[in-house]
């Protein structure tokens, strides 16, 4: 039997559906309010469900559970969690390795658990390559918004090797997997180090320049801003897909098109919301240090939409260039004064209004002023940025090894015993 990952099983590997290793659960609706004998509990929900396998539970919510339900709701050490539903995380699976006593789950969670002997951890780290290969994708309901049932989720094709053979593909997994994670962790570091360096490169060349009593809102000729579509959680890849950028597509100075979400087919595109070469772009929602970030787009890319969190400018470039603008958004001085306009959350998203960033006060010095600022802080960057894309091309290549490498160990391509 072929199966979405293998055509052919090493002698002794069984192929069946997830419902033969398996028995799958789906979570429990919402209840807001006690019905008279109810518990209020902790819950599973698909936020806490996050990509790769990583199970978050440092944001926790609580919802009432009826008696009984607690008890056949529970999760233990050994299940695996499976998000059912929504654009950005159906799919998603992760292995619990703790017990998590008085939790329960939601209908966006179905809950696996092991018959007999079965590795939970092999079946999350197939269901992580089989999400990884489009399959989920392609398999799921998608009519306004993608479910992985119950249903379909028992149904899934999965090979089915010897119970020693999954704990030794289990083993060799979180071994090397935990590797290549910390590895990407490093080279994540290394890039908000050299992002600091830029910054700061920005805070000198513009150190100087005096504000004058001109408004942003005087130097612009118009403003657009982007819609929030349900949106698929990869990056677009191919010419004929539509995409919409995220808010991080702002981030650091620097215009970054990869961060963007692809438009679902069902999903009709905006072009009056696609970015043009010279827009200056700021991030209108975003983290406390990255909220008003701003980078000018620097290419043509012609399915690439705003979302909601996003304002595009076109600034009236006999007074001043786009990037100047951006240069200056991005230092110490303006930064605090969007702070200070921000609502929101100290530590989580915050909120800068189009009227605010309009309203802020903006240096205007004779063009070619900026030219020389501009030339200074590229001469200053050009090997920053160099770096910073070849570490981003390290780190995405070390995330395909790592799909790779779940593939070819689960789908018996290696024997990973040699190596133990």
């Amino acid at each position: 039997m072929t199966g979405p990952l293998w055509k052919v099983l090493p002698d002794g590997w069984l192929a069946g559906q997830v419902k033969n290793a398996a028995t799958v659960t789906l979570g429990k609706m919402l209840q807001s309010k006690d019905s008279g004998s109810d518990v209020c509990a902790p819950y599973m929900r698909a936020a806490n469900v996050q990509p790769n396998g990583v199970l978050a539970l440092d944001d926790v919510n609580e919802m009432w559970f009826g008696e009984g339900e607690l008890e056949q709701l529970n999760i233990c050490a050994g299940d695996v969690v499976v998000v059912e539903g929504g654009q950005g995380g159906f799919g998603r699976a992760a292995y619990v390795d703790k017990d998590l006593l008085g939790w329960g789950f939601q209908n966006s969670i179905n809950r696996l658990r092991p018959i007999g002997d079965f590795d939970g951890r092999f079946i999350t780290f197939y269901l992580i390559a089989l999400r990884a290969s489009g399959f989920i994708r392609a398999y799921s309901n998608i009519v306004s918004m993608p479910h992985l049932t119950a249903e379909k989720l028992a149904r899934i094709p999965i090979p089915l090797p010897p119970v020693e053979v999954q704990r030794a593909i289990a083993s060799y997994l979180d071994r090397e997997t935990t590797r290549i994670d910390t590895l990407i962790e490093e080279q994540q570091r290394l890039i908000e180090m050299l992002r600091e360096r830029r910054l700061a490169a920005i805070e000198a060349a513009v150190s100087d320049v005096q504000t004058s009593g001109v408004r942003l809102k005087y130097i612009i000729q118009s403003v657009r801003q982007g819609w929030s579509p349900q949106c698929y959680a990869w990056s677009a890849d191919g010419v004929e897909t539509w995409a919409v950028l995220k808010a991080g597509a702002a981030n650091g100075g620097r215009f970054r098109p990869m961060e963007n979400k692809e438009l679902p087919s069902e999903e009709t595109p905006r072009p009056g919301t696609v970015v043009r070469r010279g827009d200056l772009v700021v991030s209108r929602a975003n983290t406390r240090d990255l909220v008003g970030s701003a980078a000018v787009v620097d290419g043509d890319f012609p399915r690439l939409m705003l979302s909601d969190k996003l304002y595009a400018f076109t600034l009236d470039e006999f007074q001043v260039l786009p990037r100047f603008v951006a240069a200056v958004l991005g230092s110490r001085r303006w930064r605090d004064l969007i702070e200070l306009e921000a609502t929101g959350a100290s530590h989580s998203m915050l909120n800068v209004s189009q009227a605010n960033i309009l309203d802020l006060p903006m240096p205007a010095p004779p063009i070619e002023e900026q030219r020389r600022i501009i030339a200074k802080l590229d001469e200053q960057t050009a090997r920053i940025d160099q770096l910073i894309m070849e570490v981003d091309r390290f780190i995405e290549f070390s995330r395909e090894r790592r799909s790779a490498l779940i593939t070819a160990a689960v789908t018996g391509q290696i024997d990973v015993r040699q190596g133990a």
